[in-house]
């Protein structure tokens, strides 16, 4: 594996799954290979298949070569909540060496890995297990993703300021306009330049119905030492 990244976000809902796929589409155009993860799910539901989660489907649809569904997602969790909650529930405890091992198969396999994360930055996969953690243990800089909304300006400082602080290297940031009808969305996204110290790697147009592939020209892939 050449090039990897840790997909957070300002809160949930803003986006991390849309900008992780379009990482995908715009790491794969060069002619590389790229898969992506989802290493904590919450809001699987049950298939002949197995237990499948709807963001976890869309990486691996996205992935080339295309892994199999329990290295893209090693903990399928049933219930529509926090990780924490959603474990309880199931009886499962997530832990660390499951991650780590799924991730080290994928990365042998591509050119590229895009781990997305759950939540914001400070919501826990685990009792005793932050998301700083794996990044580290992962050795993968952070790709933060804002959703321009009100309060994101907010958000987006105390990310930021939170990534730094927990030592990881943040790569940059992709705004993504989560809606239609947010007034002064263009306001918001110069401000967000401004304020922030990370480099802005794009931002994604409220295009529900786009397919990822032709949204990944609207980002620029962040230099990796």
């Amino acid at each position: 594996m050449r090039l990897g990244y840790y997909v957070t976000g300002t809160d949930t809902g803003v986006g991390k799954t849309l900008v992780s796929v379009c990482l995908l589409h715009a790491l794969r155009a060069g002619g590389g290979t790229a898969v992506g993860m989802k290493p904590v799910a919450s809001g699987c539901i049950d298939t002949d298949a197995g237990c499948r989660n709807e963001d976890a489907l869309a990486l691996q649809s996205a992935s080339v070569p295309r892994p199999a569904y329990d290295l893209v997602n090693p903990y399928a969790l049933p219930d529509a909540t926090a990780p924490q909650i959603a474990a309880a529930s199931a009886g499962i405890s997530v832990t660390l060496p499951p991650i780590l091992s799924a991730f080290r198969v994928l990365a042998k396999t591509a050119d590229a890995v895009v781990v997305e994360g759950v939540g914001g930055w400070l919501a826990p996969l685990a009792d005793d297990l932050e998301q700083a953690q794996l990044a580290k243990a992962l050795e993968l800089p952070v790709i933060l993703v804002v959703g321009i909304k009100l309060g994101c300006l907010s958000h987006a400082r105390l990310s930021e300021q939170a990534i730094i602080g927990d030592g990881l290297r943040l790569a940059g940031w992709i705004g993504n306009a989560v809606s239609a009808e947010m007034d002064f969305s263009d306001e918001y996204f110069v401000l967000l330049r401004r304020a922030l110290q990370s480099p802005c790697l794009g931002l994604l147009p409220h295009a529900p119905n786009a397919a990822p592939g032709s949204l990944a020209v609207h980002l620029s892939l962040p230099v990796q030492a």
